[in-house]
């Protein structure tokens, strides 16, 4: 891809978290939340075992003090509890309550009709779906054997 060709897609991208984030600040005030708080509630997968908090602030991109802050606005307006991870109990998890669950669904359900993407029909909305995900997809390890320079 040539220099232009990446920097129209980062444009692009860019452009679309930035209209994504304007066009969801209703639902968000309906709920009391943040974008940060939004994004934890959505990176809890109510069908999954709850996320220890190391797991949740890799998952968000921030470290343990900011996690703590926003799980802490979560915890007391309800929408999650922290308790012992049963797997380590040095550990904490954090679990979405009743409450946690509905506001999340609300949140994904706004933010998913609002998005830019919404107009895409189902063929193209696959296609860029696979492209994500290979931009996605971890960095391959460079080779010792060329010297650990990556093909460029």
């Amino acid at each position: 891809m040539t220099r232009s060709g990446l920097e129209a897609v980062v444009v692009a991208n860019h452009e679309i978290f930035l209209r994504t984030s304007d066009r969801i600040e209703t639902v968000l005030a309906e709920h009391g939340l943040t974008h940060s708080t939004a994004q934890a509630l959505w990176a809890i997968d109510p069908d999954e075992a709850p996320p220890p908090m190391k797991e949740l602030a890799g998952r968000l991109y921030c470290n343990a003090p900011n996690l703590s802050f926003i799980v802490n606005q979560l915890t007391r307006r309800g929408l999650v509890e922290r308790s012992a991870d049963p797997a380590d109990r040095r550990s904490r998890v954090v679990a979405l309550t009743e409450s946690g669950r509905r506001v999340r669904a609300a949140v994904i359900g706004g933010t998913l009709a609002l998005s830019p993407f919404a107009q895409l029909d189902p063929d193209d909305l696959l296609t860029l779906a696979g492209l994500l995900g290979k931009a996605l997809a971890p960095a391959e390890e460079p080779d010792a054997a060329d010297g650990g320079t990556a093909p460029g």
